[in-house]
């Protein structure tokens, strides 16, 4: 995810990281060397001259900003229901780890407060990583007891385990006397939220845009920038290379970032920052139970991921 201070106006123009350009320029060079092709030849294909005018172009256009505008607005409110999401789970961390330490009846600086509040870490971290696919294992084995590490590298759901085990933690507590029903309800109700919360994004991460939508706008925008030079180049000449470029890298430009926000927590400059949000999530917590804090790095390029 981009993070950066609000740049000069002029400066913005030749920002390069973090901005779709770099993987559109093949794409574009093409494009341009196609259209020096069409000019060089006026028009012509084979000895036809393909009748194409600026006029259809035109309003074909605007049909194709509107459907790039609904793509674009589709993933955009899947990324930011993401957010949401994740913003929820650092509320409701927050909750239960308050609820630990200030109604178990345990001591605050105790091994089973420590311990409830490692869950909800390792619960943070499992959480990131089933959505990028990728191996919890390292980052499990520092937070939580060997046994359960071990216990848990074979799961697929992990999240949802030490859910359970937190659910294990609060009847324990309730055994022994350190908190009643009402409290016990109320845990429980927080947990509750944390299973919405891992069911919202495996909803978002395995329910894709329709991919045959998806075709479609590919299709037609390719199609759209490639004819473009013959509808330019009597009127336009020499310059129709680069006009042609200029709208091509709009329309190109929009379907590529709506790609890329799409699919919220992969690891793409746009996505969204998960590490850095899980390692915000640890921090509060630990700060909230008294223990040293992870050390912070700091990105000069402002990308986070």
């Amino acid at each position: 995810m981009i993070i950066r201070k609000n740049e000069h106006w002029f400066k913005m123009l030749f920002i390069w990281k973090g901005s779709v350009l770099p993987q559109l320029l093949p794409r574009l060079l093409l494009l341009f060397l196609i259209s020096v092709c069409i000019v060089y030849l006026k028009g012509k294909l084979f000895d036809f001259k393909i009748p194409l005018n600026p006029a259809p172009f035109t309003l074909f256009g605007i049909a194709l900003a509107l459907f790039l505008g609904f793509r674009n607005n589709a993933s955009y409110d899947r990324f930011w229901e993401a957010r949401k999401i994740w913003g929820a789970l650092l509320n409701d961390t927050r909750s239960l780890a308050r609820q630990a330490l200030t109604m178990s009846g345990y001591p605050p600086e105790g091994k089973e407060v420590d311990t409830f509040i490692h869950y909800l870490i390792a619960f943070t971290y499992a959480l990131k990583h089933q959505l990028r696919g990728t191996d919890a294992s390292k980052d499990l084995d520092k937070r939580l007891s060997p046994e359960l590490s071990e216990r848990l590298k074979p799961a697929i759901y992990k999240p949802i385990l030490l859910l359970k085990e937190m659910g294990f933690w609060v009847q324990k507590a309730k055994a022994d006397g350190k908190i009643d029903s009402i409290i016990q309800a109320s845990f429980d109700q927080n947990l509750d939220k944390l299973s919405d919360i891992v069911g919202g994004c495996e909803r978002i991460a395995s329910t894709p845009i329709p991919y045959t939508y998806r075709i479609l706008l590919h299709r037609t925008v390719y199609i759209y920038c490639f004819l473009l030079p013959f509808g330019f180049v009597d009127s336009l000449s020499w310059l129709t290379p680069f006009i042609v470029i200029f709208i091509a890298y709009t329309f190109v430009a929009l379907e590529a970032i709506a790609d890329e926000i799409e699919e919220p927590f992969g690891t793409e400059p746009n996505d969204l920052a998960l590490n850095a949000m899980t390692t915000m999530i640890e921090t509060t917590l630990l700060e909230m139970g008294g223990k040293p804090l992870p050390v912070a790095t700091q990105n000069p390029e402002g990308i986070l991921n």
